[in-house]
Formats: C-alpha cells, structure tokens, sequence
C-alpha cells in the first residue's frame, strides 16, 4: 500500500488528509466486518463443538450432526422419559419372572446358574478387558466388517431372546386353526457295548408348531433391525435382552451383589470419565445394545434422528440386584410382603432421576452406575438398618 501511494502523483494535503481519512475508514470498515466474521464462525464452531460434544456422548444419530434438529424442552422430556419408563419395564417383569425362573429349577431338581463372589470380584475386569479389546478391533480393523460380523452375531441372539419372552403371547394368539403340534430334536451319544454307564444327550431340544410361528414373527423383527436400523427394532430387541438378563442371571446373595454393583461402579467411572475408550466404542459400535429414543419426535415423527440413548448395563446389573431383592422377600414372607423390592426399584426411579438432572446441568455424558449403584445399595442397607436385618440380608443364600 505504501509503495504504491509513494508511486503516485503529488495531490494537495487536503485531498491526502481526505484519502487518507477515507483509507482509514476503509481498513476499519474491513477490519470490523473481518472481525464479525471471525466472532460468527467462532460462535459458530463454538455452538458446533459443544453441541457436537454434548450429542456424541449422549445421543445417536444415524445422520450428521448438521442434519438434527435441536431437541426442545418438550422433547427432551418425553425422549428421557420414554427411557426412564423402558428401563423401568424390564427390571420389574424380569425380576418377577426370575422369582418363577428360580422356583421352576428348585421343583426340578436342576442346577441353577448363579454368580459367585468370585465371579463378582472378576467381572469389571473382564469387561474392562472385553472393552478395551473392542477399542483395539476399531483402531486396527475397519469398523464396518467388525459391525457386520457384531451385527450377524446379535441377530441371532436377538430373535432367541424375543422368541424366549414372547412365546407365551404368542400362543395365546395363535388361531385355533393351527394345531398345536409338539416336536423333539435329541441327539444322543450311545455307550460302548460293554459299558454300564447311561446314554447321554448332546442335544434334546422340544418344540411346538406355535414356537415357529413365534419363531417366524421374531425372524421378521431381527430382519427389520438388520436392514433398516430402525430405532423401534433396536429397541424391542434391547429390551429383549434387558428382560432376560434380569432373569436369567442370578446372583446368590446381597454381599454378591454389593461386590457387583461396587465393582461396576468403579468401571463405569474410570472408563467415562478417566479415557475416551468407552465414548469411541459406543461411537462405532452397531448393535441393540441400548434403548434409544428420539428428542425431535413432536416435530419429525418416527422419521427423527437425535436421540437419546440408555445402555442395558445400566439397567440389567441393578436389574440383577433388584431381582434378587424380591427373591429375598419372597423368601422371608411367601411373596405377601415386597418392601426391599419396592425401595430399591423407588430408589432406581430417583437414581436415574439424579443421571439426567446432573447431565443437562452439566452440559456432559454422565455414567449412569454413579447415581444408580448408591441410590439401590444406599436404600437397601439403610432399609435393612431400620428393620434390624443386615444379618439376615448379607447371610441369607438364594
């Protein structure tokens, strides 16, 4: 600029004093439209980074962030309610259904599955291992292979577990016209001529006519969920598996469980708060592992996209402990009294509570165990205080 003004020819000092008033006007002109500019795309980047931040750990999306719509109060409120409502189903039929679980494997003389101390005390250290291996798949393979290989696997798992919850309905609903005919898969190994030891059974599997229509209507579900992702599919095979976790894993007494639970806690803490490893899996990991429903739902209907999510941890392991809970009641007073059920399925309710009070405050993903496991564990030795039961509680053996 000065070179080019020193180039030029000589004008009188009030034609330069009005060039050069009109030069500085110029660059403070530019300077201020520069500078808005650069406050806009700072704001902007801003509004992006922590939106970006705040949907990344507690939302899904199957589009781009660039494609929600911002989720109203109104929405946001029936998305963590729906959830809180989800979570709530699961914990209360599978825990009344493990209650008949147990009693039907006591009448038959059948080993129950129970989970020891010990397999307490290990289990955040295999599923911190299971983690991490899972954040090292995604860092050397590509994601898309190692979520159709978990995509295939949780299909399958996923359409056992609708038939094994909704084969009773189903039956019920079946027509008349349908007999009910009942079938026997069993493969037997034979003993040797000269042996004296029985037959044993490597496969006796029976079923009915009514388990394959069921068999074809979960099929059909699985399908859905496997082409399309809907976040209504994901959902009815999540909360499959939330319902048979709570009453197919059993823990074999309180002092279990409060190991469990203390362990969990200190895992979900660590891994959310202390590295990126939970986030970046959740973040490439496809699969019906979580309840999801979507905040934008009043304004796009079934066809929105930003969701909220809950993962069946964090309802399945106090799900557990609720469950063996009511056990322990119906041990104490033939099922007529459910008061450790009740508080610690209230204080559930008041923990998840305190997870979405504390997230939208904090404007951050929160691990959801770090409210549930004192609020459930909390409530039921404090109960147990009051009634003068803790050595009834801890020493009792479901």
């Amino acid at each position: 600029m000065r070179q080019f003004v020193s180039k030029s020819e000589p004008v009188a000092p009030s034609e330069a004093r009005g060039v050069n008033n009109r030069q500085t006007s110029c660059c403070q002109k530019q300077q201020c439209e520069c500078g808005e500019r650069k406050k806009a795309r700072g704001m902007a980047e801003s509004d992006l980074l922590s939106s970006s931040s705040l949907q990344e750990n507690v939302s899904a999306t199957a589009s781009s962030p660039s494609a929600r719509v911002p989720a109203t109060f109104e929405g946001a409120a029936v998305a963590y309610g729906s959830l809180v409502l989800m979570a709530l189903l699961p914990i209360f039929f599978g825990a009344f259904r493990s209650v008949k679980h147990h009693k039907e494997q006591r009448e038959s003389g059948e080993t129950p599955d129970i989970m020891s101390h010990r397999d307490a005390a290990l289990f955040p250290i295999i599923a911190s291992a299971a983690l991490f291996g899972l954040y090292i798949f995604f860092q050397i393979f590509s994601k898309e292979y190692i979520n159709l290989l978990l995509t295939g696997y949780f299909f399958f798992l996923g359409v056992l577990a609708l038939c094994h919850l909704l084969s009773p309905i189903i039956s019920s609903l079946v027509p008349a016209a349908i007999p009910n005919v009942h079938y026997r898969v069993q493969m037997v190994k034979l003993q040797s001529s000269g042996g004296n030891g029985a037959d044993e059974d490597l496969i006796n599997y029976s079923f009915s006519t009514h388990d394959l229509v069921c068999l074809l209507f979960c099929t059909v579900i699985g399908v859905w969920y496997l082409l399309k992702k809907h976040w209504i599919a994901n959902n009815l095979l999540g909360l499959a598996f939330a319902v048979n976790g709570v009453e197919l894993l059993a823990l074999n007494n309180v002092a279990t469980g409060v190991t469990l639970l203390g362990g969990l806690f200190i895992y979900d803490v660590f891994w959310v708060f202390g590295t990126d490893v939970m986030v970046t899996v959740a973040r490439s990991f496809e699969a019906p592992i979580k309840l999801v429903f979507p905040q934008d739902i009043l304004e796009n209907g079934l066809a929105a996209n930003n969701f909220a999510m809950l993962g069946l941890g964090d309802i399945v392991i106090p799900g557990i402990f609720i469950a063996l809970l009511l056990r322990f009641d119906h041990s104490r007073s033939s099922g007529k009294s459910h008061v450790y059920f009740a508080t610690s399925f209230l204080a559930y309710i008041a923990g998840m509570a305190a997870t979405i009070v504390v997230m939208h405050v904090s404007k951050h993903a929160q691990p959801a165990l770090l409210y549930l496991v004192p609020a459930c564990v909390g409530a039921t030795l404090g109960l147990a205080v009051l009634r003068r039961e803790t050595k009834l509680l801890f020493q009792s053996v479901f």
